[in-house]
């Protein structure tokens, strides 16, 4: 699935997508959880987080689950 078409992508911003990520911000729906993941990983944020977020992203990412960010 494309969440980056999604309305939760759309309306995520860092601290939400890090939140929901890390589960201090409820999520609605997986949905939301997997868009805050893709926003994780298309603005690089896992970068500058503990190093479980950029091991999450590769995960997502080689299990299919989200895209990998536009570009690579």
């Amino acid at each position: 699935m494309n969440y980056r078409k999604t309305k939760e992508y759309k309306n995520m911003t860092h601290y939400t997508a890090v939140g929901v990520a890390e589960g201090f911000e409820e999520a609605d729906s997986e949905e939301e959880v997997l868009a805050a993941w893709q926003y994780i990983s298309d603005k690089g944020l896992w970068k500058s987080l503990q190093g479980f977020f950029g091991r999450q992203v590769h995960a997502l990412i080689e299990d299919g689950v989200i895209a990998p960010p536009e570009g690579e």
